[in-house]
């Protein structure tokens, strides 16, 4: 620290929201950013039997001095945005960058029907079509949407001076590695590039500002939509294991694999990744539900953690075994 990126390894829906809010919790950050697409990524925290379901505030939310940003990059749906900075109240912490793009109804409507709806299994939630628009350079910009009054700002100046300060700053992905728009499963991806350089420049951050990478693996690959998956289990299998889950904003089923070396090295390579983190451990491995100490952890457990290590080549520091934030195993200062 003090600038940290979180991305995703996989396909998202890696858990990174809870990595993102331990960070944000345990180190005290100063100012935690979004970069990514829009509100077509969910993101889900739990802290003390409290549940925040986030669509378009950074998930460092629980962090109560925490400042909380969008970059440039991100598609803002205002009403999404409003109904979350008025339910969780951080009106006062809350800033938009005056650059970033606004999914307006036109765009909704046509990210529910067409091609890729039918093809790819769109959330429909109308950000590919506007960062169409965006490309097409007629897109609406925040600093002219109305409703956004009191939240426009230079987010890329805030963040470095966060940054030449030295102060914490944590930089918040979404969707996952292989869904970006260049290095992933083509066609079946996102509508832009969502790897960790993508998202520093969303933000306005330059490469050599960033101090870690920490990228985000489940403990088995999931994927919502359609598009190749190798190893995909029938869902008989996966509701056996566990492992079925469900989209955050789809509330789609989430295809499974077993966890897969092969994309995680490719993704650290990507994202230049220093250290990763690994979420659902305790669904692979039960009987480390909520620990918080490595050493506690049965001979099989480690094994698959040291595997990991050894064939990616960076250290596993964080591990997830519960849905709570506090349920992470903290390997940064061991």
């Amino acid at each position: 620290m003090p600038a940290v990126v979180i991305v995703g390894g996989f396909f998202g829906d890696e858990g990174k929201g809870k990595i993102v809010s331990y960070i944000g919790l345990k180190d005290k950050v100063h100012t935690a950013v979004r970069g990514g697409v829009g509100p077509n990524a969910g993101h889900t925290v739990i802290y003390q039997g409290k549940t925040y379901k986030l669509r378009m505030l950074p998930s460092a939310i629980i962090g109560e001095n925490t400042r909380l940003m969008l970059g440039a990059g991100v598609l803002v749906n205002p009403s999404v945005l409003l109904d979350e900075v008025d339910k969780y109240d951080v009106w006062s912490r809350t800033m938009v960058d005056q650059m970033a793009c606004i999914i307006e109804e036109k765009h909704l409507s046509a990210d529910k029907s067409g091609h890729l709806k039918e093809m790819i299994g769109t959330t429909g939630t109308g950000t590919g079509p506007a960062n169409a628009d965006r490309v097409l350079r007629i897109a609406k910009l925040a600093k002219d949407e109305p409703r956004l009054k009191g939240l426009i700002g230079d987010v890329a100046e805030e963040v470095n001076k966060v940054v030449d300060s030295r102060k914490r700053l944590l930089v918040e992905g979404t969707q996952g590695t292989f869904l970006s728009l260049y290095h992933g499963t083509y066609p079946y991806v996102t509508s832009k590039d969502v790897t960790a350089s993508a998202i520093c420049s969303d933000v306005g951050l330059g490469p050599k500002k960033v101090d870690e990478v920490v990228m985000v693996c489940k403990s088995y690959v999931t994927r919502v939509g359609a598009g190749p998956m190798e190893g995909e289990m029938s869902l008989e299998d996966a509701q056996k294991k566990g492992w079925q889950e469900f989209g955050t904003v789809t509330g789609r089923p989430r295809r499974a694999a077993p966890f897969s070396i092969k994309l995680a090295k490719r993704a650290a390579m990507l994202n230049s990744a220093t250290s990763i983190a690994i979420t659902k451990f305790d669904i692979l491995f039960p009987e480390t539900a909520n620990e918080t100490d490595y050493a506690k952890l049965p001979a099989h457990a480690k094994r698959f953690v040291e595997e990991i290590e050894g064939e990616i080549g960076i250290p596993v520091t964080l591990i997830g075994t519960g849905a709570e934030v506090d349920s992470t195993i903290d390997r940064r200062r061991n």
